[in-house]
């Protein structure tokens, strides 16, 4: 197919080490700040002080706790801070929750209602407070592109909202701060920039040479990385990762061309009810409904076996060199290895995908409610 398509990205990067100190490039003393993180890290790896550091003699404050999938309960006090003070920048130190959190934060604080229509797609966003980010963990790719998740605890809930209003301004990625990462952390930044990359290539053929290249490219990267995960504290190993998941989703590869969203959307859900990390959910979903969807993705896959892994004519080995390699830094494809998975899967996720419109999902829209049940039994083989 020919490709039609528009494509910005308005996000500055800074990129590599001592970038925290660009983030003055795009302040004035005149704005209130809101600093944004989460759990505390950034305080023992030495991103809070160099941030407060170069935020001396700005008129800013802090607000901490924002968890790993955003809870729309906690970020709602934040939003309450901004509207009460009058906050016109926000800053996001932290992961892609973090980035996420900060947007949904940045739209609801110019809304009259409840932000939550964003998420309900009730309302679209039609301003938001400009916001700024300091990358501490790669995966998501959030520093630089337009879209959030956010979970709502009270009803298990995960959704997203997309918005050219919330594209962070700036963003600063600096791999040095990636050295208190866990292993945990590194996997399950590797596995979510590899699927987000999967999501926007393993559809249907296209005649773009160079946005098959360029994710072909990322793919290649991330199995490098997957490879060499003995290597995973080396600085250049950290930096390709940085580099590779920000490229993943900043929105090029995906531009005109058929996009797959499926493993996200069934994954949500599991994050909702079961709390496994967004990455898990990923990995166990993914190489099944690639197994179940594996007719409509035919040509992809032998073209990612072939330009990717190696491997000619042989589909199933190329979903089987996936799962090696989510395996390879210690992420499992089977859902029944997390201890929080109960035998209520089917009853709990299916009905919520119903009632989130996730009836017809996928690049064509023929992943079914029956499809999607077909996926998870196999994911709990």
């Amino acid at each position: 197919m020919s490709l039609v398509y528009d494509y910005s990205n308005p996000t500055a990067i800074h990129f590599g080490k001592g970038q925290i100190a660009s983030i003055v490039k795009h302040l004035n003393k005149n704005n209130k700040i809101l600093v944004v993180y989460g759990g505390g890290s950034i305080k023992s790896n030495g991103v809070y002080d160099e941030v407060s550091s170069v935020l001396e003699g700005y008129n800013w404050q802090e607000f901490s706790g924002v968890e790993a999938n955003p809870h729309y309960e906690t970020l709602n006090k934040a939003v309450a801070i901004c509207k009460a003070e009058k906050i016109d920048f926000i800053l996001a130190v932290g992961g892609g929750s973090v980035i996420d959190g900060s947007k949904y934060i940045a739209a609801s604080s110019l809304y009259n209602g409840d932000g939550w229509d964003f998420l309900d797609g009730i309302a679209k966003v039609e301003k938001a407070i400009p916001i700024g980010a300091v990358l501490t963990l790669p995966a998501t790719g959030s520093e630089s592109n337009g879209s959030a998740v956010v979970s709502k605890k009270a009803t298990n809930e995960k959704r997203f909202f997309a918005s050219s209003f919330v594209y962070p301004k700036f963003a600063v990625l600096d791999p040095s701060v990636m050295s208190t990462l866990s292993d945990r952390q590194l996997a399950n930044g590797l596995v979510d920039a590899f699927v987000h990359t999967c999501e926007q290539y393993l559809t249907c053929p296209n005649t773009s040479l160079l946005h098959d290249g360029y994710a072909e490219t990322i793919l290649r990267g991330l199995n490098t990385l997957a490879k060499t995960w003995d290597n995973r504290k080396d600085p250049v190993w950290e930096e390709n990762l940085m580099l590779l998941a920000n490229q993943a989703l900043n929105g090029f590869i995906g531009s005109g061309v058929k996009q797959d969203w499926a493993t996200h959307m069934i994954g949500h859900e599991l994050t909702a009810f079961y709390g496994v990390d967004h990455a898990q959910s990923l990995a166990v979903v993914q190489p099944q409904l690639l197994r179940v969807m594996i007719e409509d993705k035919k040509e992809k896959l032998a073209q990612m076996g072939e330009n990717v892994f190696g491997i000619k004519n042989d589909n199933e080995a190329v979903i089987v060199a996936i799962e090696n390699m989510y395996h390879s830094v210690g992420v499992t494809t089977n859902l029944n290895d997390y201890d929080s998975v109960d035998d209520k899967v089917i009853e709990n996720i299916i009905p919520s995908l119903k009632a989130h419109g996730m009836t017809a999902i996928g690049e064509n829209q023929n992943i079914t409610l029956e499809i999607s049940e077909k996926i998870l039994k196999m994911a709990m083989q």
